[in-house]
């Protein structure tokens, strides 16, 4: 498998970000961690190991970025106002900064399909419904789509455009409407076992129902937890399945 790291200078964020990519040829996959981890979490428990027959296939080329959560809503020491702020920088980090360089290592018309699983489900569910006309889908593996679980309270417009599960309700922009409907990958799954929260996926899909927005709702049986195991089995799946 062909692995190559890459890092600069991040002017979003004020400092060096780094960058990792598994393949050569496919459609981008863009892995954003869970919680407060790097951007190595995946490779450390495995998931790599087991998409390396779509990665060696070309079918596939996994690009993952590092958290911030520890700087925005896992920072404990920082007000509620600063975390949104660092939150934002985050998405601009992606949005201007790590789209731009998967197009250049891969083609001007590479689909760029988000992933992650838990906090990182909620990120990439949000960056996708964010700018739906850069990227192209959204894979969000047992995730909770309302911030308000990790703002510790605080609320204000930041948090509120920032969590899919209050704004897409209210979503009425139909150039946002039409690109996000325009999407044939749009998947919510999760297991059902311990730490899982199946009624936060039920919930948001009930919300892209009422907005007319196509996608996939797969609830997965109470032995499959909210841990990597989980994760290393479902996204297989998907791979093999929906692309």
């Amino acid at each position: 498998m062909e692995k190559s790291s890459f890092s600069w200078y991040s002017p979003a964020l004020g400092k060096d970000m780094p960058i990792v990519s598994y393949g050569h040829y496919g459609f981008a996959l863009l892995l954003v961690p869970t919680a407060a981890a790097d951007y190595l979490e995946y490779e450390r428990f495995q998931l790599i190991d087991t998409l390396a027959p779509f990665i060696d296939s070309g079918k596939v080329r996994i690009f993952s970025v590092n958290s911030i959560n520890n700087e925005s809503w896992l920072n404990k020491q920082l007000a509620g106002e600063h975390k949104a702020i660092r939150h934002n920088q985050f998405n601009d980090y992606i949005f201007n900064e790590v789209v731009p360089f998967i197009r250049t290592n891969t083609s001007a018309d590479t689909p760029i399909i988000l992933c992650g699983a838990s906090f990182g489900a909620l990120h990439s569910m949000n960056l996708f419904l964010k700018r739906p006309d850069i990227i192209n889908g959204v894979i969000a593996m047992s995730g909770v789509y309302d911030l308000t679980e990790y703002s510790d309270g605080y609320f204000d417009d930041q948090v509120y455009f920032n969590s899919p599960a209050h704004y897409v309700p209210n979503l009425e922009d139909e150039w946002f409407l039409k690109h996000i409907r325009n999407s044939n990958h749009i998947h919510i799954l999760t297991g059902s076992g311990d730490y899982e929260d199946p009624g936060a996926s039920h919930k948001f899909s009930d919300i892209l129902h009422r907005k007319g927005i196509p996608h996939t709702l797969d609830i997965w049986g109470p032995e499959w937890k909210h841990d990597w195991p989980t994760w290393r089995a479902m996204l297989p799946v998907y791979l093999t399945n929906r692309f």
